[in-house]
């Protein structure tokens, strides 16, 4: 059975980012596709100490770290998916903070040890997973991907943990009304979207 995990950097219950990926959810539930959802709002992760003792060990699996929070756990489920949804609205130009302390936690997928100038990407020779990648932002669609960075922040998270990303979905002026519904033409898009990544 084909394991989805889905990330979702939103704070608010029922937004826009809940809503598609809870679409999303359905869609490849009914494909056969067995999905779980991570609300990092409510998980609990501490902030990254850049100790970079997860760096120095060599090899392709990840790092491990010194805290003990639930990160662990949830390198364990990426490990275990066959594909992901990576999502986050703009806040202030990019992901939310909660979605940022989660990326900044990934340095477990670098190879890093003192005295190299740069790190060495865990994941960069082997196979590919597939990532669908979901924002939104209150300015019309096509600024939100022009000029805030975080459709490129959520491809840097898929790339860091061995995905390619093949598909985006960003849905902008979401900030007209308090309980905003989903268009029509965007649950249409995540419905295909999602069917491409169990495909």
């Amino acid at each position: 059975m084909t394991k989805i995990l889905a990330i979702n950097g939103s704070y608010r219950n029922d937004g826009v980012t809940d809503q598609v990926i809870e679409i999303m959810a359905e869609v490849m539930q009914t494909a056969g596709a067995e999905v779980e959802i991570i609300l990092l709002r409510e998980y609990p992760i501490e902030f990254c100490l850049n100790c970079r003792v997860c760096t120095q060990k060599p090899g392709e699996a990840p790092g491990e770290c010194v805290q003990h929070d639930g990160m662990q756990k949830l390198i364990d489920k990426i490990e275990k998916a066959d594909g992901y949804i990576f999502a986050s609205p703009t806040n202030f130009g990019s992901v939310t903070a909660v979605f940022k302390r989660f990326m900044e936690r990934l340095v477990v997928y670098g190879y890093w040890p003192w005295g190299m100038i740069a790190p060495k990407d865990r994941k960069a020779n082997g196979p590919k997973k597939k990532a669908v990648l979901v924002s939104s932002c209150a300015a019309p669609g096509i600024m939100g991907r022009l000029f805030f960075s975080t459709i490129k922040e959520l491809k840097m998270t898929a790339k860091t943990i061995g995905a390619d990303t093949v598909g985006v979905l960003f849905t902008g002026m979401i900030a007209q009304e308090e309980h905003p519904k989903l268009p029509d033409a965007i649950k249409r898009k995540a419905q295909n979207l999602a069917k491409k990544l169990v495909s």
